[in-house]
């Protein structure tokens, strides 16, 4: 079997808050179920992504809390690290955006776009602050919102009605948030993305290429957005902090974020290929054509990751080649997901309204969250966290179906055999239909997955484990216990086979009991690598991050034998029972969403 190169490459959170249940659904789970499952199938996978650092959100956000700004960054990236770690998120590389090789890679994809022609200058009216002397940023800029009233509209959206602006100037009586001081309008130069130019050019061909794969929802959207036609737009703005315009007479303009902030999943990459040292090692999956990147985001980045980087990336072409014509590998697919409500309402920080996954996870195991996240995901269409779901489906799907049918196999194999994998002789006809089966979910459970179906995967789990409890049912081994203990010993040989099996097909949601099942079936090593937070040093700063060491892996996407005669190790329960008094204590916990 060929071995692919899979860029699995994941939305960057800004630093400036604590993750809630929405973010980790949206974009950080798929993405990690998918890169372990593709582990498991044998494939070369790098996993990338960090905390973005730059942006007006991190700024205001050190201005609201005193602090400077890399002091707030450092903070939530250290959180960022903490949560992924405990909840199992394997990134072979989660970094960030403040580093002297992000800064470098994303001017060298500013110079080769100037290069190629793609950029061009262009003189704006934006707001300026004469109390502060400098010009503000979309979202230090309050006022009246024109198309609802609403009296403390940002400069970029107003959160009363939605509308989107282009311009802080569309407010009416604009006022700098900072400090109310009256706002105006001055001329400014800018550079600005030709991305007229580079939809002529290619981008406009390359969406209509056969993508039928894709999701509906970010297909049409992408294809309608470039089909009205596609307008220039500024990459760079007057600001202090972020990257430098590397062009002379721009030295207090930085690269707008949007621009540099997607530019992160290559400059991850290479970081990564330094760190391990292998520095060529990026190139596989960004130069290859046998390679598969995948940019798993929220709806709200469609246009920039189905529509602005590929235009990045076609208008760079030459970059890191001998050939001037070749551009870096386009995203192959876009699997962006809906967005994530809470007990029926909007998440919102300023309204403690969502499950904050560090918090959660002080008090539940990281596997039934991830498998909740992963049950109500919402791939097609908006879903809804409900903490009475998230127990009922614990109790009844976790506990009830796979733990239970995992603990009832290993703890007949105890009370009947001592806890030795019984010798099945010959297997039956109803033996081997049921093991036939469970190659063949693993078939379409592999399917799943590599659609990023994972919705489907845990019914196709679920209907897999609830056929090999049938089975039981049907063999009912604790019966012929009484008169046959030779079909006491098949039975359950059989389903000890079956279990070995599903822990595989649920191993990339829930890796830690699959691991644990793994241990219980008297399996070595571990199925997937060491997650670990690392510091490197680069020039001038000491950097921290996650990585990933795969090499010591053992779990391949195929069902081996557990021999008979192992002795296996005391079973223990995979999964607790949670009282439904838990949804009304975790509702008392948040706040009033209005």
């Amino acid at each position: 079997m060929t071995q692919e190169y899979i860029l699995v490459s994941v939305a960057w959170p800004y630093a400036n808050a604590d993750i809630h249940q929405g973010n980790v659904t949206g974009s950080y789970l798929p993405a990690d179920i998918y890169a372990r499952f593709h582990r498991l199938k044998g494939n070369h996978v790098l996993m990338v992504s960090g905390a973005d650092a730059h942006g007006t959100p991190v700024t205001v956000k050190a201005e609201e809390l005193g602090q400077t700004v890399e002091e707030t960054f450092n903070h939530y990236h250290q959180r960022f690290l903490e949560l992924f770690q405990k909840l199992g998120l394997t990134y072979d590389l989660f970094t960030h955006t403040d580093t002297e090789n992000h800064f470098q890679v994303s001017q060298d994809i500013f110079l080769s776009l100037l290069e190629n022609g793609y950029l061009y200058k262009k003189i704006t009216p934006q707001m300026y602050s004469p109390a502060s002397d400098k010009f503000l940023p979309d979202r230090y800029v309050e006022g009246t919102c024109p198309n609802c009233g609403y009296t403390r509209a940002r400069g970029d959206q107003c959160d009363n009605c939605n509308t989107l602006f282009e311009s802080a100037a569309e407010l009416i009586n604009p006022y700098s948030k900072v400090d109310n001081s009256p706002l105006e309008l001055r001329d400014t130069e800018h550079f600005f993305i030709d991305l007229p130019q580079i939809a002529a050019d290619g981008l406009s061909a390359w969406i209509h290429d056969d993508k039928e794969f894709w999701r509906p929802q970010v297909i049409n959207f992408a294809r309608n957005f470039i089909d009205r036609g596609l307008i220039g737009r500024a990459i760079t703005r007057d600001m202090d902090w972020g990257i430098p315009v590397p062009v002379e007479g721009y030295e207090h303009k930085v690269l707008y974020v949007w621009f540099e902030a997607v530019i992160g999943y290559l400059s991850a990459s290479i970081e990564w290929a330094k760190n391990t040292g292998q520095p060529e090692a990026w190139r596989h999956w960004w130069q290859e054509d046998n390679a598969r990147a995948l940019y798993f985001i929220g709806k709200d980045n469609i246009p920039f990751h189905a529509i602005f980087w590929p235009a990045q990336l076609l208008g760079a072409k030459g970059l890191y080649s001998d050939d001037p014509n070749a551009h870096l590998n386009l995203p192959y697919d876009v699997p962006a997901n809906e967005f994530m409500n809470m007990e029926g309402r909007k998440i919102s920080g300023s309204m403690n309204w969502g499950v904050w996954m560090l918090d959660a996870l002080e008090r539940y195991d990281p596997d039934p969250l991830r498998y909740y996240l992963t049950a109500v995901m919402p791939e097609t269409r908006d879903s809804d966290w409900s903490w009475s779901g998230f127990v009922e489906r614990n109790n009844a799907e976790l506990v009830g179906n796979w733990g239970n049918l995992v603990n009832r196999v290993l703890n007949m194999t105890k009370r009947y055999f001592k806890g030795v994998v019984p010798d099945p002789g010959a297997l039956t006809e109803a033996d081997a239909a049921l093991l036939a089966a469970i190659d063949a979910g693993m078939e379409t459970v592999s399917q799943l997955y590599d659609a990023c179906k994972f919705r489907a995967a845990v019914q196709e789990n679920l209907r897999l484990s609830t056929l090999v409890n049938q089975y039981l049912e049907d063999a009912s081994p604790w019966t012929t216990a009484k008169t046959d203990l030779a079909a006491t010993g098949r039975a359950l040989y059989t389903a000890v086979q079956a279990i070995n099996a599903l822990k595989i097909t649920w191993a990339p949601i829930l890796p830690f009991t699959s691991q644990r099942v793994h241990e219980m079936l008297g399996e070595e090593g571990t199925l997937f690598g060491e997650q670990r937070v690392e510091e490197y040093q680069e020039t001038s700063k000491t950097h921290v991050a996650l990585t990933y060491d795969g090499s010591k892996a053992v779990g391949v996407w195929q069902r081996a034998e557990i021999p008979a005669g192992r002795q296996l190790p005391k079973p223990k329960p995979l999964f607790k029972k949670l009282d439904e008094s838990v949804a009304e204590a975790e509702l008392a916990r948040l706040g009033n969403p209005g």
